[in-house]
């Protein structure tokens, strides 16, 4: 496994305590077929939070085309990556097949006023060409 994945950044740790939504380091496809997100929630301290999680998906680095990921071109749902209040020091993953090269992810919170620990990294597989650096 370890010479057919490439890992990088999504979002690096941060302790989220208002609304302010997190997006994601726009992760560059090519030479690859697939990507999965790997989101580490650490502590979320408010009661009644709600992480909503989106996946875009654009044909340009800048993002300026992008919408969202077609259900038909992700492994797993939006729904199940997504976390609440009490979803301590728990992981989710949302994967993406698409056509497009340039894909982010975006997590919104709700009703968050205390701090939440989250990062996230993308993981590339399905190279082209085999090992990867």
């Amino acid at each position: 496994m370890y010479n057919n994945v490439d890992v990088r950044r999504a979002i690096s740790p941060v302790s989220v305590s208002d609304n302010t939504q997190i997006v994601s380091q726009v992760i560059d496809m090519l030479g690859y077929r697939s990507l999965t997100f790997c989101i580490a929630i650490g502590s979320v301290a408010d009661a009644d939070a709600v992480f909503t999680v989106l996946l875009e998906n654009s044909a340009t680095s800048d993002m300026s085309t992008a919408y969202d990921v077609y259900d038909k071109d992700m492994i797993g749902t939006e729904f199940l990556a997504s976390f609440r209040y009490d979803s301590d020091n728990q992981v989710r993953k949302l994967g993406y097949t698409g056509g497009e090269r340039y894909v982010r992810m975006t997590i919104i919170p709700s009703g968050n006023a205390s701090a939440a620990l989250i990062s996230a990294v993308a993981v590339l597989g399905h190279p082209v060409q085999c090992p990867v650096p």
